[in-house]
């Protein structure tokens, strides 16, 4: 770190200081997550913020595009001693007020640091169960948690968590930036070849068994057997790439079955889009999905997690079973011979974003908390509820 950026960082500001700690640096839900959190709430008079991150890439430079400073700093599960004194070092010469972690091995090495240096530390559990090293750190430092759906939090109720150390902040989705629009000229058809009628399924998101796109290429088998003229989509990148170019080929449908590949700008990938499809077996509330939907598509998605709240079942797209690729194809093949149901359910699903799930809204409730939590006795008299509202289609397994 050169001197510039330690003065930038010492420079006294009447902003809120607060400083991610994020265990990754790749582009995903969760930085996705951080990302927006500094866009929006960095520019105004409220925060200032720094990022720790594990390595540079193109996360870390979104984040300094911004606004943010950026400390890379090793984050492996156990954190070094050296990592620890340098971090502690820097929060204490910066001012930090907030100690805001994202993933177990960030969460480790801010509520090591935050308890060393008397800085409170929030931590983000994006997926949908509170796992054992977050569940330790909480408490062996006391750290706050935040989760993003319903289903997370009840459960880390029944963990024995105390409801003043526990919070909801659900995602939120950027409709403005995410909405309908006309199928792009140069979209995947033209990419792969396609004619411009042809019906197209996709699945968005990371390549990692959480999200099974192995259950996704099943369904994908059985519904070719049925309607030969649909293609699918497989957009985004991940560990099981390997293995699922290998399962579309011993299926026989590397012509009908399309990797995509990472794409940075998605919003054309959901315009080009018929159906979207969300195989996952464990979920919190995927951005994807939310993105999609805002687009005004339909959707078919497990009922796992957080989902439940954001897809109405039989209105804006269907609830399915994790794992039953074979009712995921049934409700592939209904979807796609009914055009009017496809278009009901997909202006039914723009319509539930923009009322239920709209980003200002969501973000300006995670201010609300951080600025809680930096700063509890000036925010007294606007203390915020821990509990999620009761609303959305229900809790699920």
């Amino acid at each position: 770190m050169d001197k510039t950026t330690l003065a930038r960082l010492d420079a006294p500001s009447p902003r809120l200081h607060v400083m991610e700690v994020v265990g990754n640096g790749i582009v995903g839900g969760m930085e996705r997550c951080v990302e927006r959190l500094i866009d929006h709430l960095g520019q105004g008079d409220r925060f200032r913020f720094t990022v720790l991150c594990p390595f540079e890439g193109d996360f870390s430079d979104r984040v300094r595009a911004a606004g943010a400073e950026v400390v890379v700093v090793p984050m492996p599960e156990d954190p070094p001693w050296a990592a620890i004194q340098m971090v502690t070092g820097l929060i204490r010469h910066a001012r930090v007020d907030l100690l805001h972690a994202h993933l177990p091995n960030a969460h480790q090495l801010a509520g090591l640091v935050g308890r060393l240096a008397g800085v409170p530390v929030v931590s983000t559990i994006h997926g949908r169960q509170i796992i054992m090293p977050d569940l330790e750190v909480h408490r062996m430092v006391g750290s706050h948690l935040s989760v993003v759906c319903q289903h997370s939090y009840y459960h880390a109720l029944g963990l024995g968590i105390d409801p003043d150390k526990l919070s909801c902040e659900p995602n939120g989705v950027d409709t403005l930036a995410f909405r309908p629009g006309p199928r792009p000229e140069q979209g995947l058809r033209e990419r792969f070849g396609l004619p411009r009628d042809t019906l197209l399924v996709g699945l968005v998101g990371r390549l990692s068994p959480e999200k099974a796109p192995d259950v996704f290429l099943r369904a994908a088998s059985l519904l070719h057997e049925r309607m030969p003229e649909v293609h699918f989509m497989v957009v985004g990148e991940g560990p099981m790439r390997a293995q699922l170019v290998e399962a579309i080929d011993r299926q026989g449908l590397p012509s009908h079955v399309h990797m995509v590949g990472r794409i940075d700008d998605v919003l054309p990938v959901y315009h080009d889009l018929d159906l979207q499809v969300s195989s996952s077996h464990s979920e919190a509330m995927p951005l994807a999905l939310m993105e999609g939907m805002a687009t005004g598509l339909p959707v078919i998605a497990t009922r796992v997690g957080g989902v439940p709240e954001i897809v109405e079942h039989g209105r804006s797209g269907w609830l399915v079973a994790a794992r039953d690729h074979e009712d995921i194809a049934g409700r592939m093949a209904q979807m796609l011979s009914q055009p009017e149901l496809r278009r009901s359910m997909g202006q039914r699903a723009r319509i539930s974003m923009e009322q239920r799930h709209g980003l200002p809204q969501r973000l300006e409730a995670v201010a609300l908390r951080l600025q809680q939590l930096a700063r509890p006795l000036a925010l007294e008299p606007r203390r915020i509820a821990s509990a999620p509202p009761l609303t959305g289609t229900g809790l699920a397994a």
